[in-house]
Order: structure tokens, then C-alpha cells, then sequence
């Protein structure tokens, strides 16, 4: 595993449990709105740590923090992940994963070996617009099999989508509730250009106000009834 930093200590990131946030550097999508570009682009690569000190680390923190959240860049890439997860359940840690659900046979064999105790899945956009936004060619029956991964796991898990005003309509919105169909939570969080985004480009696009997010989620009840707005 390529661990590019480490965030010691979460309240917000695996929801219910105080956690450390582990973030790996490479990713299989160009998502212009994404602001890791630190974790994303070659070129912004630094140096990474070694698994000896993150797991010297986490075993600092036994009994002090309850979970530990695997994020990115996308860490299914990654031919170690599911060795890497064992390592840290064995240590007696709650595991969550962030995936872009473009491998769902690593989620599957995940899913199938009870090793994470949460899933959160980013829905970029309505499969036929997965292109534009990701930046690269991408399996959308590869998206569309994760998805019925995750909602038949019987584990805990949210589906979510980043906000970018002009891009995300109501119907766009309403396209992603049916693929993502009586799932169990789905989160609207807003996007927010920064310096550090994958595509400068975006840095002239925008989110959504207050009022907007508000508007599209009460739009989206009856479709989506389990959504919710992440600030």
C-alpha cells in the first residue's frame, strides 16, 4: 500500500466512531473536482510512509480510537489492500472504506471475508455522463455491480455524490436515486473549488447555496428518501 498521509484523529469521517484516516496515493479517475490532487496526479506525488510506521501508529492508538477510515485516491488499485485490512482488523480496529466502485471483484471478495464494517461509494454522476467526469474511459456495469454490492452487503454504508452547480440537475440527481434504488443512505455534499483540485479548470466552477441543496433534497424525498446533506 502507497500511504501518502495520515489523519490522526476524525470525528466526521467514519460516522459513529472516533477514527484515524488513512489516505493512499493513486487513483484510476481524473475527477477534475477532486482536491487531492496530491493523491491523484504523478507529478504532485511525495513521499509516502511505510506500512512499519502506520501500523506502529495504530497500535499507539488501541483503545483510544474506535475505527480506522481507508481513503484516496481509491484504494481497490491497490493488489495489498485486502492484506493491509486484515492487518488493521486484527488489531481490533472498525475498518471503513471510500471506493469509487470501479472494482467491485476487490469489493466483493472484501464484502465476502467480513472485513469493513462501513462502505462509502461515490456516485460521480448518471452512468452516461461517468466519462465527462471521471476523465477517463470507465465501466459503468463495473459502477452499476458495485452498487448492488454494497446495498446486499448486509455492512453499513452510504452512497454519495459531490454537488457542482451547472453539471448536477434535479435530473441528474433523480437518475443516480435509481441507480442507487432503496439503498439505505445517500449524502449530498457540495462542492467547493480550492487550489489543490485535480482540474484548474474548475477552480471557475461552483457549488451549490444553502437554499439549493435544501430545495434538491426535499425534491429528491420521495425518490430518494434516505438522503441527507453533508456540510
Amino acid at each position: 500500500m502507497k500511504i501518502a498521509g495520515i489523519q490522526k484523529f476524525s470525528l466526521i469521517d467514519f460516522p459513529g466512531k472516533l477514527s484515524a484516516v488513512l489516505f493512499v496515493q493513486g487513483c484510476n479517475f481524473r475527477c477534475g473536482y477532486c482536491h487531492n490532487r496530491e493523491l491523484v496526479l504523478p507529478e504532485y506525488f511525495s513521499s509516502t510512509i511505510s506500512e512499519e510506521e502506520v501500523f506502529q501508529f495504530l497500535k499507539n492508538r488501541t483503545g483510544k480510537l474506535q475505527g480506522v477510515v481507508i481513503t484516496g485516491g481509491e484504494p481497490t488499485i491497490f493488489t495489498d489492500l485486502i492484506q493491509f485490512i486484515k492487518k488493521i482488523k486484527s488489531l481490533g480496529f472498525n475498518v471503513k472504506l471510500d471506493t469509487n466502485g470501479s472494482n467491485p471483484e476487490v469489493l466483493k471478495e472484501i464484502i465476502e471475508n467480513n472485513l469493513v464494517d462501513y462502505i462509502a461509494m461515490d456516485i460521480k454522476a448518471p452512468v452516461g455522463r461517468y466519462k465527462e467526469i471521471t476523465g477517463v474511459e470507465t465501466d459503468t456495469g463495473k459502477i452499476l455491480s458495485s452498487v448492488e454490492l454494497i446495498k446486499n452487503s448486509g455492512i453499513d454504508y452510504e452512497f454519495r455524490t459531490t454537488l457542482i452547480k451547472n453539471f448536477h440537475s434535479l435530473k441528474e440527481i433523480l437518475q443516480i436515486c435509481q441507480i442507487i434504488k432503496n439503498s439505505k443512505r445517500y449524502v449530498l455534499q457540495n462542492f467547493n473549488p480550492s487550489d489543490s483540485l485535480v482540474s484548474q479548470e474548475y477552480k471557475e466552477k461552483k457549488g451549490f447555496s444553502q437554499k439549493e441543496i435544501e430545495n434538491l433534497k426535499n425534491q429528491l424525498k420521495k425518490s430518494c428518501p434516505n438522503v441527507s446533506i453533508r456540510n
